[in-house]
């Protein structure tokens, strides 16, 4: 049975290039699920008064035919665990 990914599932992504990824699935639909790579702080905004958004994350999105590629390590509860 394949492996199916699910929001906060850390997972290992080897790419058919053989490129490999680490991260956590932060979101996912029918058509793909991405994986946060990176967070970094965002910089401060000289236009705004309030920052809503404090970091920057990078995702790669993964589509259902490459889930075959990834490897599941673990889960977590929530984003704040």
């Amino acid at each position: 049975m394949p492996y199916e990914p699910k929001v906060n599932d850390y997972v290992i992504w080897t790419t058919e290039m053989g490129l490999v990824h680490k991260g956590w699935v932060y979101f996912k639909c029918d058509e793909y699920i991405t994986i946060e790579i990176g967070v970094k702080p965002k910089p401060n905004c000289e236009y705004t008064r309030e920052e809503r958004h404090k970091y920057i994350h990078t995702l790669l999105c993964c589509f259902p035919h490459q889930w075959k590629d990834l490897t599941y390590v673990k889960s977590r509860k929530s984003v704040y665990d």
